[in-house]
């Protein structure tokens, strides 16, 4: 049998995706644009069959969500889960929100919160949404099937990507997770505060801030969680925290939080799609600082008291700096991300995993074939060791040529280029992640051509919009796959166990992937277009690349 493999990304095969040719900051309305508003009205809209009839009672408000009677499903969207991050809240940790009077209507999707951009990579495929953005963005939308039920269900708490700058609860209609469980599962979705306003660093923000305010958004939304998804018909005891890209290189914070000791434990599972690990600094060194002062210059406020200052710069001000710094940032980078802070975390991501200090018991990790291409210019040169230097700015030239030496056997410059990227930032942290489970993960590649980063988002989210260059084109409209490749994750969700399956699929016997047996299902098709999913076991080349990237960690931030 003949599959469809693309083991390495080839530009000139999928020439009609040139990504050169995507906008860069704010394009004017395009045919995606208006599909999207149109999927954003009709998403916060009620349907003809629904009923507004729920209300939950929080303690420190009440909401009302709405009734779709034809799939009982009822969904709460907006909940408000802590203060506005405002005024003097500005740059602190996450607050309880105050006491609402009366009944707040939870039937719209809530503003997203200030976003920012790719860097100057002409590359963009996350662009800017017809959606207000607002600094008082912390909420969060509820999908439950069992409001009114006495046996509480599984809980998923998604947690959105696009680089710690973009992205928004918007995107993502949890009702769709509901649906492919059978009515199984309640689903969160969950908004954190974005690019400089929620991963400025330096010295002034430990002194006088908040470091990982958007991280610690999370966790105040995971406690909520805690406290409060009984109310919904959810299980506070078996929640899986699931993120793709950024959000699950945030599973990944929250994974070793605290050197892998928060109480209560806020999830019993951990699903990781795509594992976003870009270089993480101490909070004061070089880099965090400099972006400090950066912003401060910028708004105006580099003086004595910086901080202050910054506090009250109108919002929109510093919304603007946020997008003109991180376009300023090297192309298919996203200028702010967590930092080591030396509380929420204590170490390096790296060395905590290695050490086995964990905040759960159990991982499901899925890779897209070819994850680096979508943050590299197709039409560029490169030489690449001036590459590494420039995404990794501690290596020194001696360093930069190693890496080099490693990928030379990959072809041309650009071939080695769209590795490293994808190695370095996504493919290898995930297997750092699955080293540290051991025995008690499972792994799964989603390989259908050309298997780019965010690419397995569709089947799981049939009305995803983030990533324009997705076209229809790109969609393997096979009900047995998709159905397959939903399945693993609400199974795993629900039993631990994507072999304990909620309905029947493709899915052959799935094996533990372990250092001892590095075996993964992979998700493809035939040439003659037929689904094929079977284990395989891991790139032996891919594991020595990232074995050499963790000898690196020192330089890389990781």
């Amino acid at each position: 049998m003949e599959l469809v493999r693309l083991p390495v990304w080839s530009p000139s095969t999928y020439i009609s995706l040139s990504l050169g040719t995507m906008p860069s900051v704010y394009p004017t309305m395009t045919l995606t644009s208006l599909l999207h508003a149109a999927l954003v009205f009709l998403v916060s809209v009620p349907a003809a069959n629904s009923a507004s009839a729920a209300v939950v009672d929080l303690g420190y408000a009440q909401y009302e969500g709405v009734v779709d009677t034809k799939l009982n499903i009822t969904a709460f969207r907006g909940i408000r889960y802590a203060a506005p991050p405002t005024g003097s809240l500005r740059f602190q940790a996450p607050s309880p929100p105050s006491k609402l009077a009366g009944i707040q209507q939870a039937f719209a999707d809530p503003p997203q919160c200030h976003q920012g951009v790719f860097g100057a990579s002409p590359t963009n495929s996350l662009t800017a949404r017809d959606v207000e953005q607002t600094e008082d963005c912390l909420f969060l939308s509820v999908y439950s099937p069992a409001l009114n039920s006495t046996v509480p269900l599984p809980t998923i708490v998604w947690i959105h990507g696009g680089g710690y700058v973009l992205g928004s609860a918007s995107q993502y209609n949890g009702a769709e997770l509901v649906q492919e469980s059978n009515n199984q599962v309640v689903v969160v979705v969950i908004q954190y505060r974005l690019g400089l306003f929620g991963f400025l660093a330096g010295q002034q923000m430990k002194d006088n801030g908040t470091l990982n305010a958007g991280l610690l958004d999370q966790e105040f939304a995971l406690r909520w969680v805690n406290k409060n998804i009984h109310k919904f018909g959810g299980d506070p005891n078996k929640v899986t925290i699931w993120g793709e890209s950024a959000g699950a290189g945030s599973v990944l914070q929250h994974v070793v939080a605290h050197n892998g000791t928060t109480t209560p434990r806020l999830f019993r599972a951990a699903i990781a799609s795509s594992t976003f690990l870009p270089s993480q600094y101490r909070y004061n060194d070089r880099i965090p600082q400099a972006l400090f002062n950066e912003v401060a210059a910028e708004a105006g406020c580099d003086g004595a008291e910086p901080l202050d200052c910054l506090r009250k710069v109108d919002c929109t001000i510093l919304g603007d700096i946020n997008v003109k710094i991180t376009l300023a940032g090297f192309q298919g980078t996203f200028s702010f991300g967590p930092v080591i802070d030396g509380s929420f975390i204590t170490h390096g991501p790296t060395d905590t995993l290695l050490q086995g200090k964990l905040n759960t018991d159990i991982l499901l990790s899925v890779t897209n074939t070819n994850e680096g291409p979508l943050f590299v210019n197709q039409s560029a040169e490169y030489d690449v060791a001036e590459y590494v230097r420039n995404l990794f700015p501690l290596f020194g030239v001696e360093e930069s040529k190693a890496v080099a030496a490693v990928y030379e056997p990959l072809g041309a410059p650009l071939d080695q280029v769209n590795a490293i990227m994808g190695d370095a930032i996504l493919m290898c942290p995930t297997y750092t992640l699955l080293d540290a489970f051991s025995g008690k993960s499972y792994k799964a590649e989603y390989a259908i051509p050309p298997a780019l980063h965010a690419q397995d988002i569709i089947n799981y989210y049939p009305s995803f919009t983030g990533a324009p260059v997705f076209n229809a084109t790109l969609i393997y409209n096979n009900t047995a796959f998709i159905n397959a490749f939903t399945q693993i994750f609400l199974s795993f969700a629900v039993n631990l166990d994507p072999n304990d399956k909620l309905r029947a699929s493709i899915t052959p016997a799935w094996r533990k992937w372990s250092r001892a047996e590095e075996m993964e299902m992979v998700f493809n098709k035939t040439k003659l277009g037929a689904p094929h999913v079977a284990p395989s076991y891991t790139s032996s080349a891919l594991l020595k690349r990232c074995e050499f990237w963790k000898s690196v960690r020192h330089l890389t931030g990781h």
